[in-house]
């Protein structure tokens, strides 16, 4: 009985740990919320490190949508609702975002759909930085990253320990960053490491919307090879930048991919959609 007693009591102190311990935690995000930028590191919690956004760093990327006052959100928000429309009437969850070539504003448009996501409180959203070309999501967050998809794919770290939970005001959204850009990154979305990984994504955040920020689709076959292991598309091109042949050829590429919305960005025709105008994103 002895033993029984001693197990009970280092069982009831193990228990007092730990509640100390996320206690511990939920005061450092807590206190987080007023030091942008803030990188709370949380291993009692399935993301491996938490971060307060800085408004301003977010405004002067053109990440807005965060900011219901903000009336440039509003077209966000419209986008938004069509495109979770169309994805929740096929029981869509990987969307994938591309553009022909750079400088079409696709990272842009991929943030600032994830954080209106983010607003609706039935909503989960997680953002996935799968330019590894030339990754753009971390710098526009304001993250700093040591660990991301990189590190995940060649078995440096698990996805869990990779994310960040990024918080703006009282919504969050959890982004799986990509850390460094990489020469070979045709062979690694080509991998049975991303093929697990998109796999493990769809498991463990089923009845999330999770969108995946490509690379421009004309640089190299990275958007091609992956584009069978996505549910559907949002295409983005942009005047003055995209060709109409570069629009044609993107459009043979995605021939048997489902495309949920296609945004002609900078657009200044007054008699489009709003949401199809986005300024200069």
């Amino acid at each position: 009985m002895e033993h029984i007693r001693n197990a009970v009591e280092r069982a009831k102190t193990v228990r007092s740990d730990v509640s100390q311990q996320q206690s511990q935690i939920d005061s450092a995000a807590e206190q987080s919320q007023f030091l942008p930028n803030t990188t709370v590191v949380n291993a009692a919690r399935p993301w491996g490190s938490e971060l307060v956004l800085n408004g301003v760093h977010l405004e002067s990327n053109r990440i807005i949508s965060h900011d219901i006052a903000d009336p440039r959100s509003k077209s966000f928000d419209i986008l938004r609702t069509q495109v979770l429309q169309s994805m929740e009437a096929k029981s869509w969850q990987l969307l994938g975002i591309t553009s022909p070539t750079p400088g079409c504003g696709k990272s842009t448009i991929a943030a600032n759909l994830a954080l209106s996501i983010a607003r609706l409180p039935d909503k989960k959203v997680l953002l996935v930085d799968l330019d590894m070309q030339k990754p753009q999501v971390s710098n526009a967050l304001g993250l700093k990253c040591k660990q991301g998809v990189v590190s995940v794919l060649e078995g440096k770290a698990k996805l869990s320990g990779a994310l960040v939970r990024a918080y703006i005001g009282k919504q969050s959204v959890l982004v799986l960053p990509c850390e460094n850009s990489i020469p070979n990154s045709s062979e690694w979305m080509a991998s049975r490491s991303m093929i697990a990984l998109l796999q493990e994504i769809k498991r463990d955040f089923r009845g999330w919307t999770v969108i995946l920020d490509l690379p421009p689709m004309l640089l190299s076959d990275d958007v091609i090879t992956i584009l069978p292991q996505i549910d559907c598309a949002l295409f983005v091109a942009t005047v003055g930048t995209s060709t109409v042949s570069e629009v044609k050829e993107c459009a043979r590429h995605l021939d048997s991919t489902p495309i949920v919305r296609a945004i002609l960005n900078k657009s200044a025709d007054s008699t489009a959609s709003y949401y199809s105008r986005y300024g200069h994103y």
